[in-house]
């Protein structure tokens, strides 16, 4: 679970009925698996900016000529079949004071700051993401400056500072960053009060890359993305048609295996739904961890993967494994992958996603009885939905089972559109608490084939 699962989330988009039917005609007519890796012409890329009636507004950067925008101060963009931004000139030395090591270090740095982007929808809320490599000796820190509705302006806020390992510092967000009017909540950029009217209007956001002084290490970023959205409250949300029956072979793990193992990230496996989750979608696509990755976890643990997405994870200010972007970075940290955090509108969405070979990762909320078959309640929980069946179900990989072989479950379609798509609640006692309003993690090709293409286009992810 994320703290920014505090906040109050939610969507409305129109019918991608029509682009599911598409998309299925298409997998039918191909047979196209999920490890499709045939390039889309980039030609066919969507502006955000092109799709105004959707309440997601999602902007990245990825592209050559992306990196090749905005202000680049010591850094420069990287050609090649993934084109990236690296640091190739130090603009001085900084310190850096750690809060978890308790240690101070002196880093060469540079930045880039993309141009200011204009959101198609006036947003209550933003999250970014990023996938990068940061050899050791390296690390890199993301934030966001938005301009709200009234023409006036936010601080830089720190949205995340981030390696893939922890030998140099330690991966964290910022507690306390907040103007009086937006806040910082983990990863989660959020108004104080959408009732007033105050929305995000546009933003730029600034990586700073840093190396130990001397040397020409350099982090590279392949994909940095901002999604913001406009979220009505609502306790339930439109009921849905069934579309696609199709389930994909996704390895299944639980977090239960795990409980007491590593008690330092997050008090052990009980709270390692998103890494568990994550690894799952991760090894679906291909992505293997090596002996020596794993040569630090206990032997006798099963699944010793798992253990390392926790640690690979883990947020040391938050105190957990439910960062959302920090997720999306492990996942890109696998060859040819990549990852992002973005908001769905409904189930036809995940269909979409489904017929295109693509899983995705739900992050919802409910009591015991609000999911028949769950048998537990949450105030946040990350499952992995692999597939639907042919009365419309949702076939979903929950990590929260006794063990791997019952990780499997069917979740009735109505009930599981309703707790993952609301964005207010009751808890078990009566007061009103938010829901995630359809937050999503996808994980797929760093080449997407055209089918995927076409799937995650049409759920407003650019590709």
């Amino acid at each position: 679970m994320s703290s920014a699962e505090q906040s109050s989330r939610g969507v409305e988009q129109p019918s991608r009925r029509a682009v599911l039917a598409a998309v299925v005609a298409a997998a039918v007519a191909t047979g196209a698996g999920a490890a499709a890796t045939a390039s889309a012409d980039p030609a066919e890329t969507p502006d955000a900016e092109s799709v105004p009636s959707r309440p997601v507004d999602h902007r990245a950067w990825f592209t050559y000529a992306d990196w090749g925008s905005g202000t680049a101060r010591g850094t420069r963009a990287v050609a090649g079949a993934r084109p990236g931004l690296a640091l190739s000139a130090s603009l001085g030395t900084v310190d850096y004071a750690d809060p978890h090591t308790r240690t101070t270090a002196g880093w060469e740095y540079a930045t880039w700051t993309s141009p200011v982007h204009r959101l198609a929808v006036p947003a209550t809320e933003a999250i970014a993401s990023w996938n990068a490599s940061t050899p050791a000796g390296t690390w890199l820190q993301v934030e966001l400056k938005a301009t709200y509705s009234d023409g006036t302006d936010t601080p830089w806020y720190v949205m995340g500072r981030w390696a893939s390992g922890d030998q140099d510092i330690r991966r964290t967000s910022v507690d306390g960053q907040t103007d009086g009017r937006s806040t910082v909540w983990t990863d989660t950029l959020s108004l104080g009060d959408a009732s007033t009217g105050l929305r995000l209007a546009s933003y730029r956001v600034r990586l700073t890359l840093y190396r130990r002084p001397g040397t020409t290490l350099t982090p590279t970023v392949w994909r940095l993305g901002v999604m913001g959205s406009a979220v009505p409250d609502r306790f339930t949300v439109p009921a849905s048609v069934p579309g696609v029956a199709r389930e994909l072979v996704v390895p299944r793990y639980s977090q239960e295996i795990h409980k007491g193992q590593y008690p330092e990230y997050d008090n052990g496996g009980e709270a390692w739904c998103s890494p568990t989750s994550s690894q799952m979608i991760i090894e679906y696509w291909g992505g293997r961890l090596t002996a020596g990755q794993l040569k630090w976890v206990d032997p006798s643990y099963a699944d010793p993967q798992v253990c390392h997405a926790a640690r690979s994870t883990y947020d040391h200010q938050y105190r957990g494994c439910g960062n959302w972007p920090f997720n999306a970075a492990y996942a890109a940290t696998f060859k040819d992958l990549q990852g992002v955090i973005t908001r769905l509108a409904s189930l036809t969405d995940l269909e979409t996603l489904i017929a295109a070979g693509i899983p995705a990762m739900t992050s919802q909320s409910f009591l015991k009885e609000e999911l028949t078959g769950a048998g537990y309640g949450t105030a946040g929980h990350l499952m992995t939905v692999i597939g639907f069946t042919a009365e419309g179900d949702v076939i979903a990989n929950d990590p929260n089972a006794a063990d791997d072989a019952s990780v499997r479950r069917v979740y009735r379609r109505r009930q599981f559109e309703n707790v993952w798509l609301r964005t207010k609640r009751h808890n078990a006692e009566g007061k009103v608490v938010s829901g995630t309003g359809g937050v999503c993690y996808l994980y797929f090709p760093a080449r997407p084939s055209a089918l995927q293409c076409a799937a995650l286009k049409a759920v407003g992810v650019p590709v």
